[in-house]
C-alpha cells in the first residue's frame, strides 16, 4: 500500500480527496493536514509505522505555502513522492514545485478520471523505480516517463505509459512470466497485457518463448532480456 498523506486548508477538499483515493486501489489514507506547519512536521517525523510515501500537497495554505514546505523538507533530505494539488498555475510556482521534485502538478478543478489517471501513473512510476538491478535506457525513459502525463510521452497508438511502465516492471522483477500471470498479478485484462507484452517482445526487451503443458498448442512466456 502506499501510504498518503493529504495536505489542504479546505475541509471539503480533503474529504473529496479522500473518496477520490479510497476508490483506488494500492493507496491508503494515513493522515490528513490543514496547514504547511503540520504537513512538514508529519513529514519529517515520518518513520517507521508512521512511513509516509506519497503528499498530496496543497499550495497556498495560512500558515505558509507547498513550496516551503518542499524547500524544508528537500533540506532535511526527505525524498518523499509529492504530487502538488492546487488552483495556483503561476508559471514561477510551477516552475520551483517541479525543481524541488514533485512527480505530478494537479490543478484544480479537476475530475476523478483525471485524479485517477495523476494516481496510476505515480504508482507505475513507483513500481518501476523499485525494480532491482542495472536499468536499461529504454527502463529509465519508462521510470521518468510514469511521472508525467502520457500526452507528452510518446507510446505506441492505443497503449498508454503507466500501463506500459507497471507491465515493464512485473516483467523486469518476474523474469519470466505469461500473460495470463501479468494479468493477475496487475489487475488488468489478459487481452490488454498481452499488447504490452508483445509490445516489449517487439522492442527487444522480451523474448518469447513457448510453454509447454503437455499435449496441445504451447502458451507463450515473456522472458526479460
Amino acid at each position: 500500500m502506499i501510504r498518503t498523506l493529504l495536505v489542504d486548508d479546505d475541509a471539503l477538499t480533503l474529504e473529496l480527496h479522500r473518496d477520490y483515493l479510497g476508490r483506488l486501489e494500492g493507496y491508503e489514507v494515513v493522515g490528513e493536514c490543514s496547514g504547511a506547519r503540520a504537513a512538514l512536521n508529519a513529514l519529517v517525523a515520518g518513520t517507521g509505522d508512521r512511513r509516509i510515501d506519497l503528499v498530496l500537497l496543497d499550495v497556498t495554505m495560512p500558515d505558509g505555502t507547498g513550496v516551503e514546505v518542499l524547500r524544508h523538507l528537500r533540506a532535511r533530505g526527505v525524498t518523499v513522492d509529492v504530487i502538488a494539488v492546487t488552483a495556483v498555475r503561476d508559471a514561477e510556482t510551477v516552475h520551483q514545485m517541479a525543481a524541488l521534485g514533485v512527480v505530478q502538478y494537479l490543478v484544480k478543478p479537476f475530475t476523478f478520471a483525471m485524479f485517477r489517471e495523476r494516481l496510476e501513473q505515480h504508482r507505475a512510476y513507483r513500481e518501476q523505480s523499485i525494480a532491482e538491478g542495472q536499468a536499461s535506457q529504454a527502463e529509465i525513459d519508462a521510470l521518468l516517463g510514469a511521472s508525467r502525463p502520457t500526452g507528452s510521452i510518446r507510446v505506441p497508438k492505443g497503449l498508454s505509459q503507466a500501463s506500459l511502465a507497471r507491465v515493464t516492471a512485473a516483467a523486469r522483477t518476474a523474469g519470466v512470466l505469461s500473460a495470463s500471470e501479468a494479468a493477475d498479478l496487475l489487475g488488468m485484462s489478459r487481452v490488454a497485457v498481452r499488447r504490452y507484452l508483445e509490445h516489449l517482445a517487439d522492442e527487444g526487451r522480451l523474448e518469447r518463448v513457448p510453454r509447454y503443458h503437455g499435449r496441445g498448442r504451447p502458451e507463450t512466456e515473456y522472458r526479460w532480456r
